[in-house]
């Protein structure tokens, strides 16, 4: 499926079998919302998810995908760092953790750290690497700003409009961009693989926007942290993905940093 519509279309779909669900369950009701909420909702929606799902999406056709869990890992040390530019005071193990995973970042970025996917330049590849740290970025700052947002008092209500939002914007901004939909060119394990991204953007995301207002956002926001493992050990084993000593390294160092982060956290 092309990059845009497929990634749009996987939110739009969970966005509205949601929406199904608190309709069958608890009726209209939580769908009365004011205003200023689907508002505020919308502008999440498209912060939180439509940046960073629009770098991956376009980023990993040059990205190999455990460099760009790797990437997706920082979004906890990014809010650590607009928490101190507030002028929140965290913990010095906090503080720690967010340099220690900086500079693995640094690390796997620097010249020769990131084999491309075969086919592209290696210019292209850091391009989309700095694309993806920009989504981060969003991720981390709508996300640290969430709780001054006014939103539906139902998260899953929540949930479900931010992704409809982000989806609606990603499937648009593909159509614009040439994208097109042919059923009869896909395999039926991309379709299978699509609808299990749906199965996990209803769990996960749901998930996410419940525990942003009941824990605090830097403990929340450390659920990319065990996708980079998971991501570089499929890369290489079914993907013929490369496993660098540098990637190796960058790996460890930025998973040490979250680590470091959560126990300053929790502290």
């Amino acid at each position: 499926m092309p990059p845009l519509v497929a990634t749009g279309s996987r939110y739009l779909v969970a966005a509205i079998c949601i929406a199904i669900g608190v309709l069958v369950f608890r009726g209209l009701t939580p769908f009365r919302i004011t205003r200023k909420e689907l508002a505020s909702t919308a502008i999440m929606g498209l912060g939180i998810i439509s940046i960073w799902a629009a770098a991956l999406a376009l980023g990993q056709r040059y990205v190999p995908g455990g460099i760009a869990a790797l990437i997706g890992a920082s979004i906890p040390l990014w809010i650590v760092l607009l928490r101190l530019m507030a002028g929140d005071r965290p913990s010095r193990l906090t503080g720690a953790g967010v340099i220690i995973g900086i500079a693995g970042l640094a690390l796997m970025m620097l010249p020769g750290g990131i084999v491309p996917v075969a086919g592209t330049a290696s210019d292209s590849v850091l391009i989309w690497c700095f694309a993806m740290l920009i989504g981060c970025l969003s991720w981390a700052f709508f996300s640290w700003r969430a709780r001054s947002f006014n939103v539906p008092a139902n998260s899953l209500v929540t949930a479900s409009l931010q992704m409809l939002f982000a989806g609606s914007a990603l499937m648009l901004t593909g159509f614009v961009s040439g994208e097109r939909i042919g059923f009869e060119n896909y395999l039926w394990v991309s379709l299978v693989g699509w609808l299990w991204l749906v199965i996990a953007s209803i769990i996960g995301y749901s998930a996410f926007t419940f525990l942003m207002t009941r824990a605090p956002i830097s403990l929340v926001s450390t659920f990319p942290y065990v996708n980079p493992v998971v991501a570089v050990l499929l890369g290489w084993l079914v993907l013929a993905e490369p496993f660098s000593r540098s990637i190796l390294i960058g790996l460890t160092v930025v998973l040490g940093g979250v680590v470091l982060v959560v126990k300053g956290e929790r502290g």
